[in-house]
C-alpha cells in the first residue's frame, strides 16, 4: 500500500479533491510555460517521479514539494479559516 493510500483513509473527501485541483494547477501551468516533468523536477531539486504524483494529485506528497512546484509557476495558495467561505 503506497503512503497516498493511507493517508486518503485519514481525511476527508474535500481536502482530497484540493489536493487533486492543486495537482491539475500544477500541471496546466508547468504545460504552459513549456516544461517538461525533468525540466521542474531540476527547478525545484526533487525527483522526476515527485512532480508526477504531485501532478497525480497524490496526498502522500510532501505540503512543501507541492508549494514550491506550484511557486515556480507563479501559483500562490493561501489558506481559508473556517467560516471564510
Amino acid at each position: 500500500m503506497t503512503k497516498g493510500k493511507r493517508i486518503s483513509a485519514d481525511i476527508g473527501g474535500d481536502a482530497l479533491d484540493s489536493i487533486r485541483e492543486l495537482g491539475v494547477a500544477a500541471r496546466l501551468a508547468r504545460t504552459a510555460a513549456g516544461e517538461g516533468q525533468a525540466a521542474a523536477a531540476a527547478r525545484l531539486g526533487v525527483h522526476v517521479q515527485t512532480i508526477g504524483r504531485i501532478e497525480a494529485g497524490e496526498p502522500g506528497v510532501a505540503v512543501g514539494h507541492v508549494l514550491g512546484l506550484l511557486a515556480l509557476y507563479g501559483i500562490g495558495v493561501k489558506p481559508q479559516q473556517p467560516g471564510d467561505r
